[in-house]
């Protein structure tokens, strides 16, 4: 079997909840990451929105840590958010790859928060293209509808076309052209079962391995 492109590669992964419980995608997606030689730190933050990535920001419901092939930490209530900046100067990565969309919906709203989720993305794209450092964001996956966060088809389908149109510098992964509208299960219409985070997870990476911005990193 050919050598990955993700190879000898240093990724930071930042994201919301969908990172935030250990055996979510930062276990899964980590796990596939560092199968393929690449050396992996994930920070997942819940309820972060993007622009929390900017300045530390404490979570509001948890988070958890991850480095390499050691277990993840559980932050809990120290959970918060480490300045972009930060992160970039310490780990230096080829890549981060950011896992977010959800938490910006703002499902339960009437109205869609256009010119804040625009303040919100390129705040956090930005900080990282001055950088010099390749990305790549993912977006929010259909779920299924209802459930606590008020999940619906046509708020996620709304999000993720304007993160698609938004987030550049960075690569975007269209996590809704992996299954068909509320065919992943859910616990609670957002976050996936176990079975929905390894299926999740086969296809980002599978994503990952055709973006742009990854076979631009390795030139």
């Amino acid at each position: 079997m050919a050598a990955s492109i993700l190879a000898g590669m240093t990724i930071l992964m930042i994201g919301d909840s969908h990172l935030a419980t250990p055996d979510y995608l930062i276990a899964t997606l980590h796990n596939d990451l560092v199968a393929q030689g690449a050396n992996v730190h994930t920070l997942g933050v819940c309820g972060a929105n993007a622009g929390d990535w900017l300045k530390t920001t404490p979570g509001t419901c948890g988070g958890a840590e991850r480095r390499g092939s050691e277990k993840a930490v559980v932050l809990g209530g120290k959970a918060a958010t480490v300045p972009i900046s930060q992160l970039l100067a310490t780990d230096k990565p080829d890549l981060v790859l950011i896992v977010m969309g959800d938490t910006m919906a703002s499902y339960t709203k009437p109205a869609f928060p256009k010119a804040w989720l625009w303040q919100q993305t390129t705040g956090l794209t930005k900080a990282i293209a001055a950088n010099g450092t390749r990305c790549v964001w993912v977006g929010p996956n259909w779920g299924t509808e209802g459930g606590k966060y008020g999940k619906n088809f046509a708020r996620v389908e709304m999000t993720s076309k304007f993160l698609a149109a938004n987030v550049a510098p960075c690569s975007y992964i269209d996590s809704l052209a992996f299954s068909k509208p509320g065919q992943w299960a859910t616990i609670d219409g957002q976050h996936m079962t176990a079975t929905g985070y390894r299926t999740w997870s086969n296809e980002i990476n599978k994503a990952l391995l055709q973006a742009p911005a990854l076979k631009d990193a390795k030139k």
